[in-house]
């Protein structure tokens, strides 16, 4: 019997995972350097989603008999082509719904975590701490309106782009060392 030697390989396609890391992280430093073309191209596609949604959720109504949701997912889909076609019209009007949004789920949240950390026995201080971070994020949205319409969007954006991009390069050069690309556990 000889012994089997496996050598590492390069996992084939790396150059494509690291070629997707590096655009994503270019593209994030541009949403960081110019957050507000960012935010009116999240925007638009936001609302494309909107349209999309809307335009499947009205065939699915319209199409679907004896569903019991028929006028739900007609009515829904309706709301969704309104919404995404005002938000692709006026961009900068949808920029401020998205970041309102935000500020609202920040809110929320901050008065959750609040909430919840006063009952817990365990990290009560962290939690308590999130919430109140939480809360000063939204009041801080909310005095730079606005302003933090124009160019929130486009930071949470860059943000993902940027962060991804640097996982996949991660991921490329584990698969360049003869990793398995996007291993998952079993």
């Amino acid at each position: 019997m000889s012994a089997r030697f496996d050598a590492p390989h390069t996992g084939p396609g790396w150059g494509w995972i690291m070629l997707y890391g590096v655009v994503s992280v270019v593209l994030g430093l541009l949403a960081f350097a110019w957050p507000f073309a960012a935010t009116l191209a999240a925007t638009f596609v936001i609302s494309c989603f909107f349209i999309a949604a809307g335009l499947v959720s009205i065939a699915a109504g319209v199409f679907a008999p004896g569903h019991e949701g028929r006028l739900y997912a007609i009515a829904f889909g309706i709301l969704s082509l309104v919404v995404g076609v005002f938000m692709a019209a006026r961009p900068i009007s949808g920029a401020v719904s998205l970041t309102l949004l935000v500020e609202f789920w920040l809110m929320v949240r901050g008065v959750m975590e609040i909430g919840f950390g006063i009952r817990f026995r365990r990290h009560r201080m962290a939690m308590i701490t999130l919430g109140v971070i939480d809360v000063l994020l939204a009041l801080y949205i909310l005095a730079m309106l606005p302003l933090a319409a124009m160019t929130l969007p486009g930071f949470i954006l860059g943000l993902s782009f940027l962060f991804g991009g640097a996982v996949a390069i991660m991921q490329a050069l584990a698969h360049r060392r003869g990793a398995a690309a996007f291993a998952v556990r079993e």
